[in-house]
């Protein structure tokens, strides 16, 4: 493509996977049932009934994976570690089988010439803490720093990126609130409070890994551009209270070291009970950052509208008094997510100008599309739509960075198709397809190199 935006030299570009979709080996090695394991297995929760026990089978075939990278030719590369696999109970010491795994594949990568990029948080909670009271109690956060400390100083020496949490809306909200993700509950104050506590386990873990000696630390949100249907005071509002609860809620307290100011009009009656907050939790939650990772998708528009549940006593904390409506007019994605990459700009530049010199760099730690892919006769998946995708936000990014943001890295997501939470095997995001379980209609398709080549291609000296 001769169009291909460019990016300067050391911008670092990568690929990105997550533990529960790619690694499977449920019960091997030492480890024990997440929150994940438990909501897969219980029947009506995720879409075919389909888990996470077996997934890629990364676990077992880590080095054919890291193969794959090699080929891809990325610098980089963005894994999770598995909480129960390494802490079984999210308590007391590790377990050196877990620990292991994930020394032997940082070697791998390293062997490969690839840069590890560890996230120690992406949703697979220990179920014994989750009996305890998961994210909604404060010991979680606790916990969580112990276990950042474990990770961080068996893997320091070889791991140079650090990710504390990724995408913590999802943890608190659709985990606690909407109830489509793991542990499934549907609670008002239970999700603020998970919110509150995953800020503190950052916060927790973030000085954990400084004392381990972690070079390069941060933290991964999935922000999102909320746009109001209707140009109109109640339109703008209601926008402002999307973007409080998709946004502001985490950038306010880990960039300014503040709450909302906005989180009253958002929440109403269920923040005015604020116990869970302590002196000093916000010193805690707002140390400098080597980093903000951004994970992006689309963008979110949105309507006024009432609450659903008018009785705050059986009100959940995603009911704020907005809607989110279709964008028109624009393709869409496998996720029926619509593609507006101009959005991707936009929300990039929003962010300097509303946080200045305390933005920190950022790294896109996720982008990419699920896309309704065919196998041609020539046995390739030719990806035009997904190539399309990332060509125009590629463009969008260094749209973003000609305006003055620091931008230092770009992840795609995902490596390889793999289990998508509650959608099951049915929405793929690979750029290779091997990695799908067995039996799927892509099992041993191989993807053409035009997607590898958009990536590879745009590093150069602009």
């Amino acid at each position: 493509m001769s169009d291909l935006p460019v990016f300067p030299s050391g911008f670092v570009f990568g690929a990105a996977t997550a533990s529960y979709q790619i690694e499977g080996a449920a019960h091997e090695g030492g480890r024990v049932p997440s929150i994940w394991d438990t909501y897969c297995h219980t029947p009506g929760r995720v879409d075919g009934d389909d888990t996470g026990d077996m997934a890629c089978d990364h676990y077992h075939r880590y080095p054919e994976d890291v193969a794959l990278l090699r080929d891809l030719g990325v610098d980089s590369y963005r894994f999770s570690i598995a909480w129960p696999r390494v802490q079984p109970t999210g308590s007391g010491p590790a377990n050196a089988k877990g620990l292991d795994f994930y020394s032997r594949l940082v070697d791998e990568l390293l062997e490969a010439g690839i840069e590890p990029a560890a996230t120690l948080y992406h949703w697979d909670l220990p179920q014994a803490l989750e009996d305890q009271g998961g994210w909604r109690v404060r010991e979680t956060a606790e916990r969580f720093g112990e276990y950042a400390q474990i990770v961080a100083e068996h893997l320091a020496d070889r791991v140079p990126r650090w990710i504390t949490l990724n995408e913590p809306w999802c943890s608190a909200f659709l985990g606690y609130s909407v109830g489509r993700h793991a542990p499934g509950a549907q609670e008002g104050t239970g999700a603020l409070d998970a919110a509150h506590h995953l800020l503190v386990g950052h916060g927790l873990a973030m000085k954990a890994m400084r004392a381990a000696g972690v070079r390069e630390a941060g933290i991964t949100l999935n922000l999102d551009r909320n746009v109001p249907a209707h140009d109109t005071p109640a339109g703008r509002a209601a926008a402002v209270r999307a973007d409080t609860q998709h946004n502001l809620v985490w950038t306010e307290p880990i960039l300014a070291g503040r709450y909302p100011a906005t989180e009253q009009d958002t929440w109403g009656e269920l923040i005015t009970r604020q116990d869970f907050r302590r002196e000093g939790d916000l010193d805690l939650i707002a140390q400098p950052l080597d980093f903000l990772g951004i994970n992006y998708y689309r963008p979110i528009v949105v309507a006024d509208a009432p609450y659903r549940e008018p009785d705050p006593a059986h009100r959940v904390a995603t009911d704020n008094r907005y809607q989110e409506v279709p964008y028109p007019d624009v393709r869409r994605t496998a996720m029926n997510w619509p593609v507006v990459p101009e959005s991707f700009t936009d929300l990039l530049t929003a962010l300097k100008d509303t946080y200045g010199e305390a933005l920190p760099p950022i790294q896109i730690t996720e982008n990419g599309s699920a896309e309704h892919d065919v196998v041609d006769q020539d046995g390739g998946v030719h990806d035009p739509d997904r190539v399309a995708y990332l060509h125009s936000h590629l463009t969008a990014l260094r749209a973003a960075m000609d305006a003055g943001v620091d931008v230092r890295g770009y992840y795609v997501w995902s490596l390889l198709d793999n289990f998508e939470w509650a959608l099951g095997y049915a929405k793929r995001f690979g750029l290779d397809p091997r990695g799908v379980k067995a039996g799927s209609a892509h099992q041993g398709a191989v993807r053409v190199p035009a997607v590898c080549a958009l990536v590879v291609e745009c590093v150069g000296d602009g």
